[in-house]
């Protein structure tokens, strides 16, 4: 592969972006979004034939339209094993909390029906019983969080970070497997759905897999370390 150009130079400027944005591109959206260099279309259309002779970038021809896309062999690729098992242990951690959360859930409904019930005098001297429990609960919780551990921290912040990783490539291929499959199908006279099932493609909804369900439980992870 040809030596990388300057980051501050025009094709080291589109590189910089092709690399960064990992879907496929035409000539027009790099010279769009580059506007704020103040490269000119011709300019960004050289770089990125330059780019692609030199083996530094992808392209594909659809037509008369060249399609670019970042090196994939540049990305760190998934492995399937370690997503399931951090999906396992974050799932784990996930039935644990729901339980926890649902304890303080009955124990204030408990507080609401005392109070429309009993005696002011009687109320307080409950509530404080129940407020002591739900401390007690929220305690117990916090040492969930915390205290008790299912692998060692160094060890968890690893698998945090890979799963975050993973989650985002899964995100990123998504979005290039939609790009690719609405340019090669835009102009097909063959209707998109059966052309996927001559090719015997399936979607996540197919087999019943949300990205959605990995990155909420990815998303709660970093709420609950930022509670701490």
């Amino acid at each position: 592969m040809a030596r990388a150009p300057k980051s501050d130079s025009v094709e080291g400027i589109v590189l910089g972006f092709v690399n960064e944005q990992n879907r496929p591109l035409n000539s027009q959206n790099v010279a769009d979004a580059l506007q704020k260099y103040n490269l000119k279309k011709t300019a960004v259309q050289k770089a990125l034939d330059t780019l692609s002779d030199s083996g530094q970038i992808s392209f594909k021809e659809y037509g008369k339209q060249k399609i670019y896309l970042a090196r994939q062999d540049q990305f760190k690729i998934p492995n399937g094993q370690e997503l399931d098992q951090m999906k396992k242990e974050n799932s784990k951690l996930q039935e644990e909390l729901e339980t926890q959360k649902k304890a303080i859930s009955e124990v204030e409904a408990e507080i609401r029906a005392l109070q429309s019930n009993l005696t002011l005098g009687e109320i307080h001297a409950k509530e404080a019983k129940l407020q002591n429990e739900v401390q007690e609960m929220e305690e117990k919780l916090k040492k969930l969080r915390n205290g008790v551990v299912l692998v060692k921290p160094e060890d968890k912040k690893v698998i945090e970070e890979t799963y975050s990783d993973k989650v985002n490539q899964w995100r990123k291929r998504k979005r290039i497997f939609k790009d690719l499959w609405d340019a090669i199908t835009e102009n097909s006279p063959k209707d998109p759905k059966d052309f996927k099932e001559d090719l015997g493609l399936e979607y996540d909804e197919d087999v019943g897999v949300s990205l959605q369900s990995y990155n909420d439980l990815m998303n709660l992870s970093k709420k609950r370390r930022s509670s701490y």
